[in-house]
């Protein structure tokens, strides 16, 4: 494989700038990720915090009992209970078949960010992916995307979720799920890779219960050789651990919502938009509600000092919330703002893995860790990742095209180019004349018939209209066919590199890549050499 570097531009100004380390970026941010000496720094920094180390070590442990391990999974969570380790660590949602490519980006991100600051400091330093199991956006994770008959279309998981269950509690049916994989399957077409690309999906539905499970059985049989640990956010085993940060959490709703308010306030006179939607009333706080079967965002109410649920479905005073959250805490969550603080309290952060979006989100959180004397973890953007099969390479060489303005803004222009280039010219006026002249015709009848006859000579004119633009479509699908093999290469450069109109790695999935190249090409990812430069990584396969 080969890897070029690429600059391209981010998909938000806020992250452009954060790339670029703007001063009027930086000064949301307690760390430079660029800077080496802030690593060193945020050690001494975590040095002086304590951590629920071996109980935490022991949780991971016991949720991981379920899924693929390996010698070096043993060994991260040895490290991790030491005194001196750290971790790098990043989140996603359980996407179904691991969801879009960016998912898997963010994975080898931790993998290589943790690898390298460990040969840095000289201190274990263990990679870790945070499954965002508690959250209940089933649209965002029961489909992928394939490539069916030269389009790229959307392919949905058949079954049906109503309620706004946790990702972690929706069970899998496993007949209707493989049968599903095994239709994805085919739509990929047979490769040699095929049989035993199938053959680890059933394996890894049979053995799992739920979406979450599916998710980290492909993941941990991808990647356990590196030593990745996951731990699903939603795992009740965790929730456990989380009793202080959420008694603190609720203690403290007013304040941590105020202090998010204060940033955005900030940001907004910079000229930024916020990326977190927060009520003045927010308690950043959902509770699970066995008799609706869904999650159920609180409010907290000043006037009657309790914390109220949607359209008043449950109400809960300061002590009866606590009092969950001390016997119950499983029935209790985070949201967008809370979750990364509870995040950094369970574990010594040496950095956190972001995209673009999360990055402009965490900045909206400054004041919110100060006011727990914590600082954020350096912020790193994830490794963008652009995989260039070697056919689809020749496609656009041979078509003249740049892959820079490919990646950017997709083939559409160049081809509408290349149809014009091709086209009749004189065809093309020979239709809008002959249009003209109808209408032109038609305007003088309607001025010598009766007028009783006008809504009827309207509709013949319509019909005609549409037999002239029926003949002109029918010739432009001629010309298409005609150059068919060129248009085809268009098409096939647009879907594998910039699909619907968007990069690669939010759109194409790993499946297509495992069945292409063997289970084993998106583990070998990992082992390539990486700089996190906010460059973009074009790998040549």
């Amino acid at each position: 494989m080969e890897m070029l570097n690429l600059e391209l531009p981010a998909t938000n100004r806020f992250a452009t700038g954060y790339l670029a380390g703007a001063p009027e970026i930086q000064r949301f941010f307690h760390y430079q990720y660029q800077n080496v000496a802030d690593y060193e720094e945020r050690v001494l920094e975590l040095e002086k915090r304590t951590f629920l180390r071996e109980e935490l070590a022991s949780c991971i442990e016991k949720y991981l009992d379920r899924f693929p391990t390996s010698k070096t999974v043993l060994e991260s969570l040895q490290k991790l209970r030491q005194p001196n380790s750290v971790v790098v660590i990043g989140g996603q949602q359980a996407g179904i078949l691991t969801g879009p490519l960016y998912s898997i980006h963010k994975i080898i991100s931790i993998i290589v960010f943790a690898r390298q600051k460990e040969a840095e400091l000289g201190i274990p330093v263990v990679p870790i992916f945070w499954i965002a199991g508690e959250d209940h956006d089933y649209q965002e994770v029961n489909h992928i995307y394939v490539e069916n008959e030269g389009k790229v279309q959307k392919v949905v998981y058949p079954e049906k979720v109503l309620e706004k269950k946790m990702v972690s509690d929706i069970k899998i049916d496993k007949q209707l799920c493989i049968a599903w994989v095994e239709e994805i399957v085919e739509l990929l077409g047979e490769t040699d890779h095929t049989k035993g690309l199938l053959s680890f999906l059933k394996e890894a539905v049979n053995q799992s219960e739920t979406f979450v499970d599916f998710f980290a059985h492909i993941v941990m049989e991808l990647y356990k050789d590196y030593g990745l640990l996951v731990i699903d956010s939603g795992y009740s085993g965790l929730r456990c651990l989380e009793k202080e940060i959420l008694f603190s959490q609720i203690k403290q709703a007013v304040s941590i919502t105020n202090h998010v308010k204060e940033v955005q306030a900030e940001l907004e006179e910079a000229g930024f938009p916020h990326s977190i939607d927060l009520s003045n009333q927010a308690a950043n706080i959902f509770y699970y509600d066995d008799r609706y079967k869904e999650r159920i965002l609180l409010e907290y109410q000043e006037e009657t000092k309790e914390f109220i649920g949607k359209n008043g479905a449950v109400t809960f005073t300061m002590e009866e919330l606590l009092q969950t959250a001390s016997e119950f805490p499983w029935k209790l969550s985070n949201n967008v703002v809370t979750r990364p603080i509870t995040q950094e309290w369970l574990f010594p952060t040496l950095a956190f893995i972001a995209g673009p979006g999360e990055i402009a989100y965490w900045a909206e959180l400054k004041k919110a860790f100060e006011s727990y004397s914590m600082k954020m973890p350096p912020i790193v953007p994830r490794l963008n990742i652009t995989l260039v099969d070697r056919s689809v390479e020749t496609d656009f060489l041979e078509l003249g095209l740049s892959l820079e303005t490919v990646l950017t803004k997709g083939t559409d222009k160049q081809q509408e180019q290349y149809l014009s280039s091709v086209k009749d010219p004189e065809l093309d006026q020979l239709f809008k004349h002959a249009k003209e002249q109808l209408l032109n015709s038609y305007h003088l009848i309607k001025e010598r018939i009766d007028r009783g006859l006008s809504p009827l000579l309207e509709k013949n004119q319509e019909n005609l209209l549409k037999q002239i633009e029926f003949m002109e479509g029918k010739v432009d699908l001629a010309l298409q066919e005609k150059h068919q093999v060129i248009l085809t290469k268009f098409s096939r450069v647009n879907n594998k590199l910039r699909p619907l109109g968007s990069p690669q790695e939010r759109i194409l999935n790993a499946v297509y890549y495992m069945n292409q190249y063997g289970i084993p090409f998106l583990a070998d990812l990992a082992a390539l050499s990486y700089t996190f430069d906010g460059k973009h990584k074009v790998i040549k396969i």
